[in-house]
């Protein structure tokens, strides 16, 4: 099966530190309640649930990479 984190960082050079700096500078203007703010998007239908689902499994799969535990 295909990663779809890795095909999105493999089409850029630099991709793996882009990500990080655009996640930084996320993480530093982000206010509020993660948990509610990912309602209010499903709530309101700008994100489906299928959306949301490869989300988690992205975040998911990165968190994997990033503490070691990732299997290809």
């Amino acid at each position: 099966m295909s990663n779809p984190l890795f095909q999105m960082l493999g089409n850029q050079p630099n991709g793996m530190q882009q990500m990080m700096q655009r996640f930084q500078q996320f993480q530093q203007a982000f206010k509020g309640d993660p948990k509610q703010q990912v309602q209010q998007l499903l709530n309101s239908g700008k994100v489906s649930q299928a959306q949301y689902d490869q989300a988690v499994k992205m975040a998911q799969q990165f968190q994997r990479m990033m503490t070691g535990k990732y299997l290809v």
